[in-house]
């Protein structure tokens, strides 16, 4: 029988409840499609809580704060070459390439609102370039959530262990093995 391995707490409750409003609210927002007040409202707490996880990136601690992962370009290129090899490193909090996602992620989810608010302006009536560029970026975003989602399966599978159990208790497991502690580990 194999010795269970200690679990250590790496996401702290604000972490996971951005973390999940956040995906409620934007599949809830692509799914009600319709662009009323709903369809607004939905994007505007979503963008709201990309904020409050801005915030919290700034002043949290542990893994929830960028000190602890925000990613550099070195680090990205090394986890990606060993993740194309077939050994991606293990990390405690993000990954480069997850880090890097999560922003794009964010950023997009602020565009998007930008977008849309911007859709609704009097500046902008007649134009249709608003429109179009909130529906390029929703398209975007559906498709980044599913490699989101993707990606967290695989690692999943070949870490052993299960990443979005892991986003919903806050705790992963810990080894002696476990590789470097976040994204932030991969500096220059």
């Amino acid at each position: 029988m194999k010795p269970l391995r200690q679990s250590v707490q790496v996401w702290d409750p604000i972490v996971r409840l951005t973390h999940w409003g956040v995906a409620a609210l934007v599949l809830w927002d692509l799914y009600e499609d319709s662009g009323g007040p709903l369809h607004r409202n939905l994007g505007y707490a979503a963008a709201c809580l990309v904020l409050v996880r801005v915030a919290w990136g700034m002043v949290g601690s542990g893994a929830g704060n960028f000190r602890e992962w925000l990613p550099r370009a070195s680090g990205v290129v090394a986890y990606v070459k060993a993740a194309v090899a077939g050994h991606p490193p293990r990390f405690l909090g993000h990954n480069p390439l997850g880090a890097l996602m999560m922003l794009v992620l964010w950023i997009l989810i602020l565009a998007l609102a930008a977008t849309g608010w911007m859709s609704r302006l009097d500046m902008f009536w007649g134009e249709d370039w608003p429109k179009d560029l909130h529906g390029v970026l929703a398209y975007l975003l559906l498709a980044l959530v599913g490699m989101h989602v993707a990606a967290a399966i695989l690692m999943s599978r070949l870490h052993k262990e299960n990443l979005i159990l892991s986003m919903v208790t806050g705790r992963k497991p810990a080894a002696p093995d476990q590789g470097k502690a976040s994204a932030a580990d991969d500096k220059d």
